[in-house]
């Protein structure tokens, strides 16, 4: 089951880098539509998706999406989130970067508690390892293993006497996170601030929402750990981590770690995970449904883990034959093909845990919680995403969700089984 919220909650305040006062509001998000940011005050107020294929590798603070419909500095907000184990949230902002709060993350979660975490139909997304990855990037190394879980150990050196070099190692949990990390705050130093202002940034910044060293200690504040600098930092881990878009699963080590670094770890997991996976033209899929036209209604197999995940495309074209009687003048792909669809790919799914394929044919028994979010017309594409719930035999039941540039289409709960054909 995945996770959102059961009600509203809102922060007001004053963004850290660009000092822009904004009001952030947390809404429940639908089912499989994942972690995403909304901008209010601009026109159409743009949905902008927290992925890493959004990021702006940016100085000091993570950015996603391009300007003007960007979002600055999203790590705090994104580490609550995803520390909390919540898959699907839309935050809302009447500006461009969230209220820096205290400088971490306690506001956040404790917003998004008050606020009551739910569960609701879905499938939880994971990003499993299947290989070490390993990523420099400066001063930044980090090195990623498969694990079954959320491991990290992070390790940061600063040339101050109050930090030093300090590590810390933990299991990222709800539990582990809130205690541990959720409180520690971002830090810098007085040192910087001059040539930060000139670049345009820490417009926000204060002693009341950062924690400010000089040459001696810090300034106007007491630590709240000995070591809270080290915890912020995994603390940002936590959060651009998220920007897998799922939940991550490695044992990740962070030597001096940055914003940027991450972002750029992210996308090597991203890329070693879909090297793992299998990629099917048109011609594999005939080789294993039984469909052809006018009723194969699927046209690429992106991702393919059999018996567990797969994803595949449906390219929408004004040549589809449906749209001659559908609609006329007014064309939408109809609802019950783009169950078709989905089951079809669902099909690719099953047949390709078994052996000889070609042998065998897949009957869908059932549908159950079927809705549709939004037309499809020509020139949309379609994504299927569909991963097994539970197999007994031949018999299984699967989940799937159709998205269209990010937007959830439709999404169904499917029965099916394995026969000879």
């Amino acid at each position: 089951m995945r996770r959102t919220i059961a009600a509203e909650r809102s922060l007001d305040g004053v963004g850290l880098h660009l000092g822009v006062p904004v009001r952030l509001t947390f809404r429940p998000g639908p089912s499989g539509s994942g972690l995403r940011f909304r901008r209010v005050d601009l026109p159409g107020q743009p949905a902008i998706p927290a992925t890493v294929e959004q990021v702006v590798l940016t100085e000091r603070r993570t950015q996603i999406g391009e300007e003007p419909a960007a979002v600055h500095t999203v790590e705090h907000v994104l580490a609550a989130a995803a520390g909390l184990q919540i898959d699907d949230l839309e935050i809302v902002l009447d500006g461009p970067e969230p209220p820096i709060a205290d400088g971490s993350a306690a506001p956040f979660v404790e917003a998004l508690r008050a606020a009551g975490i739910v569960e609701q139909p879905g499938c939880v997304h994971y990003l499993t390892l299947t290989e070490p990855v390993r990523v420099v990037d400066g001063d930044s190394v980090y090195e990623a293993h498969p694990a079954s879980r959320l491991e990290l150990d992070v390790v940061i050196d600063f040339p101050h006497a109050l930090i030093g070099r300090q590590a810390t190692r933990l299991v990222v949990s709800p539990e582990t996170f809130v205690r541990e990390l959720a409180g520690a705050r971002t830090f810098g130093f007085v040192g910087e601030v001059e040539a930060l202002r000139a670049r345009g940034l820490i417009k926000g910044a204060s002693t009341a929402n950062a924690v400010v060293l000089d040459d001696t200690g810090v300034v106007d504040a007491v630590l709240r750990w000995p070591d809270e600098f080290v915890r912020h930092k995994a603390l940002d881990c936590v959060g651009d981590l998220a920007l897998a878009g799922a939940r991550v699963r490695a044992r990740v080590h962070a030597d001096r770690p940055s914003h940027r670094g991450t972002a750029l770890l992210v996308r090597a997991i991203l890329e070693s995970s879909r090297k793992e996976n299998s990629v099917l033209g048109i011609e594999e899929i005939m080789k294993v449904l039984p469909h052809r036209y006018p009723f194969l209604l699927v046209d690429r197999i992106v991702e393919l883990d059999p018996g567990k995940r797969v994803v595949g495309l449906k390219n929408v074209t004004i040549n589809e034959p449906f749209f001659q009687g559908h609609f006329p003048g007014h064309p939408i792909m109809p609802g019950v093909l783009i169950i078709e669809a989905m089951a079809q790919v669902g099909g690719m799914l099953l047949l390709g845990a078994v052996p000889d394929p070609q042998s065998k044919v897949v009957y869908f028994t059932s549908l159950d919680k079927v809705r549709w979010r939004r037309p499809v017309k020509p020139g949309d594409q379609l994504r299927f995403e569909l991963e097994m719930l539970q197999v007994r035999g031949m018999m299984c039941k699967m989940a799937g969700r159709a998205t269209v540039d990010g937007e959830l289409a439709a999404e169904a709960e499917m029965g099916a089984a394995v026969r000879d054909r």
